[in-house]
């Protein structure tokens, strides 16, 4: 009987560990976690049923690496808003996939992507024809987001970030074939003459959206 007991009691607080960690890691659905996260949700459900199923051995040192990969988690996730460089590598960065109704079999490729996979999240979006497919790409997260081509022939484009956190995005430029001088002289001509103000800047069909980091005088806007 004392053996259920501290079976229960380890129980309810292995939980209540595991809900406030959880918690901590943000709100993000289950099929949008990164490999960080993944990672702490398996080695937690291990620590956890250790815990509990050890029960005759020390319940501090059974939470103590419980504990560690708490401390370890909110450190990576400091480091990850901080650091762009390190979400890349951590995370990885969305591909394109599909771009204007052609697949991009390098990419494909390079990311272990089959076209098995490809049809079948195509299909999951109702999408019968891949000519139908203005962009197509794969997110970190494994998820394939899908931009259809219009009916009147025009392209949507989509959203490129340009500036994250107050630093130029350099791959992001070379996929528009622009420069950061034409980046820099574009924000100038806007009223904005210091990049590392702007938290997020965007360019979709010759427009740019930005947004400044809080605390700065000038307003959010669409340009």
């Amino acid at each position: 009987m004392e053996a259920y007991s501290i079976i229960t009691v380890r129980t309810i607080i292995v939980y209540l560990i595991i809900v406030i960690i959880f918690r901590i890691m943000g709100k993000r659905e289950i099929g949008e976690l990164g490999i960080l996260d993944l990672v702490v949700f398996v080695m937690l459900a291990e620590m956890a049923v250790m815990s509990i199923d050890h029960y005759e051995a020390s319940f501090i040192k059974a939470l103590y690496p419980m504990l560690v990969l708490f401390i370890v988690q909110i450190v990576f996730a400091f480091i990850s808003l901080k650091s762009r460089r390190f979400r890349k590598i951590v995370d990885g960065e969305p591909t394109i996939i599909i771009n204007n109704g052609k697949i991009n079999e390098r990419e494909m490729k390079k990311q272990r992507y089959n076209y098995d996979d490809l049809l079948m999240q195509l299909r999951e979006k109702d999408i019968r024809n891949i000519a139908d497919v203005e962009y197509a790409l794969l997110e970190p997260t494994g998820k394939l987001s899908v931009f259809k081509k219009e009916t009147s022939g025009k392209s949507r484009g989509y959203t490129i970030p340009m500036i994250l956190d107050g630093i130029i995005q350099e791959d992001n430029l070379a996929l528009l074939h622009k420069t950061e001088q034409w980046l820099q002289e574009e924000l100038q001509k806007k009223g904005y003459f210091n990049i590392e103000d702007i938290s997020f800047c965007s360019y979709e069909n010759g427009q740019f959206y930005i947004d400044l980091k809080d605390g700065k005088k000038s307003e959010t806007k669409r340009q």
